[in-house]
């Protein structure tokens, strides 16, 4: 596998030579495709039953919302279960719902906001699908071809994305909403298959499974105290804001109905005019990648993209709003994989999902407050004045590359390494034993205080992100050069895995630390079962079960 690949570096198309990755991106652009038939279906349908701006607006929103709120317990999900099961529960879900919403369709029994709740309910399956889908690639390829498969990714989407929205809008014209319903479902069934004759080779963790909610908070901290993820979650949100008003389809029915005085047929052409501008844009990232930084790029494109909402808030002629509609999604589509490509690579595998799951949500969220709040400035003033404000934000956006500028994507010191010094144990705990509080003693040249410190701050960023609570280094005002780090965990358990999730990059973080040693010096760790006042009991007549101990056991 990984020879094919490396015959074919910098090819965009080599992962396809891999059979389970060539399968699912293969029967993922038939989904894609009904994915978007199902919101052109539903944006139409809308215009038909409503003539309020701000209802057909908030389709993009009924899809995208539940992207948002979903994506984290889906990503938490599939980093503890398996992947493959995960997608294929998640495609089910969204096959039960199309299929109920065309029996209403058929039925003549839709409403705006039963096309806004069904839109919302197959958003939920493709919420569970999505983290585990898009954490799996790195399953199916080598790390080498990791940034062509994401591009590819992207193609599989924008390749749908070109011609499903035309092929959308001639079955509404023929066949009516409820077809383009039915042909949603049926399209999610080839990718069930796909998924479910992947033999994924799993590697079964030693320990058992988070609880959800622990699962949760564990992915979300992690976000928080790693700088490079933190970034992109906060920049892609505010890039989708502005971008969802013509790529995202936001506006793009109105677009076609009142100033391109158009119909369904329409519609799909302007959307799959987007679509092959994605294509467009997904094929160039790796070209960008090599010769500029993701902020450079980044930043270009908003401009290019921000000229053209703007150009489009002038335009009543099909083909100068066609090739605005490319431009803007070639745009947003180079944006939004290469910070992507981030994410990918900066996330160590014990929580790429949730990683994942964090910038799907951001995503969607940008998407789905920047739909609702283009289309009430539609409502209230005019299209052209929604798409113009929308391109000037769009435009102002480079200026975040002072505030918070991207990083680079980097799969150094990513991967898990297996920790070889073994906690010794005297008490018989369990994994819900706890609180564990951990203290670390150091003894450091006061010389060196000020650099010892500084490289202790990377170690507290490690910790925090891994799982430990209330870290604290402090001073002996006895000894200056005694120094005691200290942190906690709910459990025991918490504690076993923190040790599972180190990366070469965490200990090189401790290293750093450690080299300002007094020499001859060792670290002494302490690992602690904290009992909290009147825990301990010494009386026989009420034993402990668990024969805790208030001591420390030394390591």
């Amino acid at each position: 596998m990984s020879a094919s690949i490396s015959n074919t570096k910098g090819s965009v198309f080599a992962p396809l030579r891999i059979t389970a990755f060539q399968r699912i991106w293969t029967t993922s652009i038939l989904s894609n495709f009904g994915q978007l038939i199902l919101g052109v279906g539903v944006a139409w349908e809308m215009t038909r039953l409503t003539d309020s701006s701000t209802m057909v607006a908030l389709v993009q929103t009924a899809l995208a919302l539940p992207l948002m709120f979903i994506s984290l317990p889906a990503g938490a999900i599939a980093d503890m279960y398996d992947r493959r099961k995960v997608a294929m529960s998640g495609l089910g879900i969204a096959v039960f719902f199309a299929v109920i919403l065309t029996l209403l369709a058929f039925y003549q029994l839709t409403t705006p906001w039963v096309l806004l709740v069904f839109c919302s309910l197959i958003s939920v399956g493709a919420g569970f699908y999505y983290p585990a889908w898009s954490s799996s690639i790195g399953e199916q390829v080598p790390t080498s071809a990791l940034p062509a498969a994401i591009a590819l990714n992207s193609i599989s989407y924008n390749v749908a994305r070109s011609f499903g929205p035309a092929v959308g809008g001639f079955i509404l014209v023929a066949a009516g909403a409820q077809a383009a319903f039915s042909v949603t479902a049926l399209a999610y069934l080839p990718l069930i298959l796909a998924f479910y004759l992947w033999k994924r080779g799993q590697v079964p963790s030693r320990l058992p499974p988070e609880r959800i909610t622990r699962a949760i908070v564990s992915g979300v901290r992690y976000a928080l105290h790693s700088s490079p993820i933190r970034i992109v979650l906060v920049r892609i949100c505010i890039f989708t804001f502005g971008s969802v008003t013509a790529t995202a389809g936001a506006l793009a029915p109105l677009i076609t109905k009142n100033m391109l005085q158009g119909d369904a047929g329409t519609f799909g052409i302007l959307l799959g005019a987007t679509g092959v501008g994605a294509v467009f844009g997904a094929l160039m990232v790796s070209k960008l990648n090599d010769k500029f930084t993701t902020e450079q790029v980044v930043s270009g494109v908003s401009v290019v993209g921000g000229v053209a909402l703007i150009s489009m808030g002038f335009s009543h002629w099909l083909t100068l709003t066609c090739l605005l509609m490319f431009i803007a999604g070639a745009s947003t589509m180079i944006a939004i994989s290469l910070m992507n490509i981030v994410v990918q690579l900066s996330a160590p595998r014990w929580v790429i999902a949730r990683s994942l799951s964090l910038f799907t949500s951001f995503l969607t969220a940008g998407i789905a407050f920047g739909s609702w709040c283009w289309g009430t400035i539609a409502d209230h003033w005019s299209i052209e004045i929604a798409l113009i404000a929308a391109g000037i934000y769009v435009l102002t956006l480079p200026v975040f590359a002072l505030i918070l500028p991207l990083p680079n994507p980097n799969t150094v010191g990513s991967e898990t390494v297996d920790l070889t010094n073994e906690p010794e144990i005297e008490l018989p705990i369990t994994m819900r034993s706890g609180p564990i509080v951990i203290d670390i003693e150091y003894r450091v040249d006061p010389d060196n205080a000020r650099d010892y410190y500084d490289a202790m701050q990377q170690v507290r960023r490690v910790r925090l992100r891994n799982g430990g609570f209330n870290w604290s280094i402090s001073r002996d005002i006895g000894d200056p050069a005694q120094w005691t780090e200290r942190f906690h965990f709910p459990a025991w358990g918490d504690y076993l895995r923190m040790r599972d999730r180190s990366t070469q990059s965490d200990i090189d973080a401790q290293r750093i630390a450690d080299q300002y040693l007094m020499p001859g010096a060792v670290k002494r760790i302490r690992r602690g079962l904290e009992r909290p006042f009147g825990s301990v009991r010494w009386k026989v007549s009420t034993p402990d079960t668990q024969q805790d101990s208030s001591v420390y056991i030394g390591s």
